[in-house]
């Protein structure tokens, strides 16, 4: 399954789909802990919470001074009473104070005390999962754009910010703050501060254009944002990736790569030349470049590569020949979008899999690679990129230059994957191999206990029926080998086999027929 959203933050492997992690603070006044604790105890028992909570429910709509400033104790007293406590918290969520609290910023927006206090209030209620559905039933998307858009000083903006940052992971959420006009204030805060030097314009620079990444991650806001490639915000955004500023060009090639999330999208700016733009981006960190932007900008190319009328074109456009100047890289997020990169641009490209096959230093970097057991998500894209260069080349050569390279006994390993996909992508590439040159594969299957591996396979009930067929398939083929044929019989296959014309499935039943009259020939 190819999961197409994609962003930076500390990398993980097993995951395709990693999120934007935009920096938190847990906000806190007169952080006396124990005391701290001791007060929130006497408040919970004595039901303080609730108590406060309807007093600012009866009022939230009066406006006179007096009365703002006996609000602002009361959310004050909330905030201090559920900070960093999450039990607290959903207690608070449970009373229902969210949405009185987004009233209540509403009609006292013009009070800078009060509603700062709502702000951070919505800080610490908004990393709960369970306050978003109710974030969601608000207005909450309308109050802080508005909001937002009449602040000029940084640190009341960054205030803003931490709110949107976890309600944004919400996908509801993330299309009303598109609706409300969000996105147009992130390209103005983009404009104003991307040739900044002070610090606060480089923070801001950063956190807004992380934001239009996150708001990219749903799938609706992303459409929305997208307007079949003719949207203004999409062409803003393809004006990052030249950029001379790395958070821009990070971001750029981040948000292409979340637009690069259904076919239609991605045949669309393929057709529109946004793989040459992506490619200059990469040339620019060839040299010790910026690792982040190496990783988001091959993330955009794996996701366009994906569509099969779009390979053949990327191919010629030269993608590969440049993904290639990275595999010196020692990064493993470089390295796992590298593979798999190239693994989605020879899907059914023969020519491109037996050029690629073929390289020398390509096969004997993905052999060193498929040992990287520090590193599964890259150990596994190794073996499923091996794999696909004979399966899609059915090349002799191909064959030849992983048998030379090491590579035979990584694909019977892989063959005994937990994940089915990959068991079976091995099978049908040991097998290529044993039609194609058994010859010079002999002596790696028998050091790779191949036979072994394959009786296990159709020993075990649990194999799915493909597997089964396969596993099969290659017994028959290694018989003309005369050490793998001894194995074969010291192991009494055809015990194994016979049970399987019993199959439920009809295709493996057959093929077990087929075997079992090979393997009695040939006993």
């Amino acid at each position: 399954m190819d999961i197409r959203k994609d962003s930076w933050t500390v990398f993980n492997e097993n995951q395709p789909r990693v999120l934007v992690q935009m920096k938190r603070l847990r906000w806190t006044v007169n952080p006396l802990h124990q005391t701290q604790n001791e007060g929130r105890s006497a408040v919970d028992l004595a039901g303080g919470a609730q108590l406060v909570a309807e007093h600012i429910k009866s009022l939230f709509q009066n406006t006179e001074p007096e009365n703002e400033k006996l609000l602002t104790v009361f959310c004050g007293m909330l905030m201090n009473y559920s900070n960093n406590n999450d039990s607290l918290q959903a207690q608070l969520i449970n009373m229902g104070v969210i949405p009185t609290l987004v009233k209540l910023l509403g009609i006292h927006s013009h009070n800078t005390a009060l509603t700062e206090m709502c702000l951070i209030a919505f800080g610490n209620l908004a990393e709960l999962e369970s306050s978003k559905e109710q974030f969601a039933s608000t207005n909450i998307a309308e109050e802080l754009v508005r909001l937002f858009q009449k602040q000029t000083e940084h640190e009341k903006k960054e205030m803003i910010f931490e709110v949107l940052a976890p309600l944004a992971e919400n996908d509801a959420i993330k299309l009303q703050l598109v609706e409300a006009g969000l996105v147009e204030c992130l390209l103005q805060v983009v404009a104003q501060t991307v040739d900044g030097e002070r610090e606060e314009d480089i923070a801001q620079l950063k956190t807004s254009s992380d934001l239009m990444v996150l708001l990219l991650l749903g799938d609706e806001s992303m459409q929305k944002l997208f307007e079949g490639g003719k949207g203004s915000v999409f062409q803003r955004v393809l004006s990052w990736i030249p950029s001379h500023n790395h958070q821009l060009q990070l971001a750029g090639a981040l948000a292409i790569a979340n637009f690069a999330r259904n076919d239609g999208n991605c045949i669309h700016m393929v057709d529109t030349g946004i793989v040459q733009k992506l490619l200059e981006l990469l040339d620019r960190h060839v040299e010790e470049g910026n690792v982040t932007v190496q990783h988001a900008a091959l993330s955009a190319l794996r996701n366009l590569a994906i569509p099969v009328v779009n390979k053949s074109k990327m191919l010629s456009a030269g993608v590969a020949d440049v993904v290639l100047k990275f595999l010196q890289s020692e990064m493993p997020p470089v390295q796992f979008k590298l593979l798999g990169t190239l693994r989605m641009l020879i899907d059914t490209q023969a020519e491109a899999a037996d050029q690629l096959g073929t390289n020398g230093k390509l096969v004997e970097r993905l052999v060193e690679w498929c040992e990287a057991k520090d590193h599964a998500g890259v150990m596994g894209e190794s073996n499923r990129l091996l794999s696909a260069l004979i399966r899609h080349s059915k090349s002799k050569e191909v064959v030849r230059t992983v048998i030379q390279g090491g590579g035979v006994k990584h694909l019977v390993t892989m063959a005994t994957s937990e994940h089915m996909i990959m068991q079976n992508e091995a099978l049908v590439a040991l097998g290529l191999i044993a039609a194609l040159d058994l010859v010079a594969a002999e002596k790696d299957f028998v050091g790779a206990s191949l036979v072994s591996v394959l009786h296990k396979l159709l020993s075990d009930e649990r194999s799915a029926p493909e597997i089964k067929y396969n596993s099969m398939i290659l017994i028959c083929s290694v018989m003309g080998s005369e050490p793998l044929h001894k194995e074969v019989q010291s192991l009494e296959f055809i015990d194994v086999v016979s049970k399987l014309r019993a199959h439920e499935n009809k295709t493996v039943s057959h093929q077990a027929s087929l075997t079992e009259q090979r393997l009695t020939a040939q006993s």
